[in-house]
């Protein structure tokens, strides 16, 4: 697997049923590591999924995609569109199959959502939330640039068990 190329590029909207495929996969293996529940999830018809589906430099969903074209891992990007607040986005939905993790594929998603946020011009920071049992991707995110700015108590309740989450912020350096 490590030397298998990986294609890091955004999610086309024919490719809905292979992200939604993916996105339920993440949310029935790891209920308690994301705020969307699989029984909610699993209701929305896939016109709703393509709607979801951004097309531009302040909304997407990256995929990452093996040489055969099977997609492997997913991370969400929305910025901020109001007056006040578009100097801020947020990482939502990262995500890696478990056949795939441990080769450095969120990572590449990770850097290329940095990367992209980097260009748009008035942006000055991108947050996300981990809950704080994911020690392997607070890791990764410290590791990246990205530092805890909070935890918020019991942010997510899953089969009568509390979680927490570590919320995060990347700043970029721009002059």
């Amino acid at each position: 697997m490590s030397s298998t190329k990986i294609e890091i590029r955004d999610i086309r909207v024919e490719e809905a049923k292979a992200y939604w495929a993916l996105r339920l996969e993440a949310l029935h293996k790891h209920p308690d590591a994301f705020g969307a529940a699989y029984e909610e999830s699993v209701l929305l018809p896939l016109e709703e999924i393509v709607k979801r589906i951004g097309q531009d430099s302040s909304n997407y969903i990256l995929g990452a995609f093996t040489t055969e074209g099977q997609l492997i891992g997913t991370v969400g990007f929305k910025r901020e569109q109001s007056l006040k607040m578009k100097h801020k986005a947020f990482i939502w939905g990262v995500y890696v199959s478990e056949n795939y993790r441990g080769h450095g594929i969120a990572k590449q998603l990770m850097v290329e959502v940095i990367r992209r946020g980097n260009q748009l011009e008035g942006l000055k920071q991108v947050t996300l939330s981990v809950v704080t049992t994911n020690g392997a991707a607070i890791d990764l995110y410290r590791k990246l640039g990205f530092e805890t700015y909070g935890v918020e108590r019991n942010a997510l309740e899953y089969a009568g068990q509390g979680y927490d989450e570590e919320m995060m912020v990347y700043m970029y350096k721009k002059q």
